[in-house]
């Protein structure tokens, strides 16, 4: 299946959300979708480590959200 994996930070003071990375990919499946999040979020080059992870559809619908841990950026 074709995803669309987004990376954000988060402002606390008021949540405001940015995004730091953005990757399209083919998945076999959402584990697999998950899966690979999780690395690119440890391998990706983006300005800044990533606090949430969102993956959608090719239409747009959202699959999968998740917080990362803090002490080791893992979802």
């Amino acid at each position: 299946m074709k995803i669309v994996i987004e990376f954000y930070r988060i402002r606390e003071a008021d949540d405001a959300h940015a995004v730091v990375g953005r990757e399209t990919a083919e998945t076999a499946d959402l584990e697999d979708a998950i899966r690979l999040a999780r690395q690119l979020s440890r391998t990706l080059d983006m300005p800044q480590r990533p606090d949430v992870m969102s993956i959608t559809d090719r239409e747009g619908h959202r699959l999968y959200s998740g917080a990362f841990d803090a002490a080791n950026n893992t979802g």
